[in-house]
């Protein structure tokens, strides 16, 4: 399979090596010095594209990726507002978009454990949520778009939890996030029940990018000959 790598930083390069691992070829790596080799007769020589970039561009790189024909896997958060435009975008075009908040595949079992713990805990008011994440102080977006998504599986699960903030918090109807930056660390993402009685908590903690890395090639993978929004409980049929 041929892919593009649109945004070649870090992330960019750990999913270089093993697209390249699993006898995949990389035919186009975008990155600050070379933004003018981002046009469609490129992108047209791949099968699939994989965009890790930020928030400000990624929306005009999925939509020429539209335009090209060629699926694309988004791995830039920060633009979540915009999500249902995207996936119109995708529409009207006939593409193949791939988003999730996360691409590690023990994240994804996680926002599952996650949901299952919040039915559990829907009735239980004795019991304050709170959610706590921390990223290396590269991050530009908080909270993180993992937060986002495991605060929306805790007010979809716990009628009382009408929205969440980024701040702790004692209003009933509020989830609280706490977003820290700190040195290099890829991803923590701890949430707890407390009570007058006892505690609960579930943690993921990502080692490395490596795991990101290889979940967003399984994605394009995934994606290549598909049509229309893609998601990771797609992939892992959770």
């Amino acid at each position: 399979m041929k892919i593009a790598l649109i945004g070649y930083g870090k992330m960019g390069k750990e999913i270089e090596q093993i697209a390249l691992d699993r006898g995949h070829e990389i035919t186009l790596k975008i990155d600050i010095t070379n933004p003018e080799d981002l046009n469609l007769e490129n992108l047209k020589k791949a099968d699939v594209a994989i965009e890790f970039t930020v928030p400000a561009s990624a929306i005009t790189n999925y939509k020429l990726c539209f335009e090209a024909g060629i699926p694309v896997v988004s791995g830039t958060t920060g633009w979540l507002e915009k999500l249902p435009e995207v996936h119109q975008l995708c529409a009207t075009a006939n593409g193949t978009f791939f988003h999730t908040t996360n691409f590690s595949l023990g994240v994804n079992i996680f926002f599952a454990v996650n949901k299952k713990l919040a039915e559990l805990m829907a009735n239980r008011s004795e019991y304050k949520v709170e959610m706590k994440e921390i990223h290396h102080t590269q991050k530009l977006d908080a909270p993180s778009g993992t937060a986002i998504t495991l605060a929306e599986g805790i007010i979809g699960n716990i009628p009382s939890k009408k929205s969440w903030v980024n701040h702790t918090t004692d209003s009933v109807d509020e989830l609280g996030i706490i977003s820290e930056r700190e040195g290099q660390v890829p991803g923590t993402h701890i949430i707890n029940y407390d009570s007058e009685v006892d505690y609960i908590e579930i943690t993921h903690c990502a080692k490395s990018r490596k795991g990101f890395a290889f979940g967003a090639v399984l994605a394009a993978e995934y994606s290549f000959g598909k049509k229309g929004i893609l998601t990771m409980n797609d992939l892992l049929n959770i």
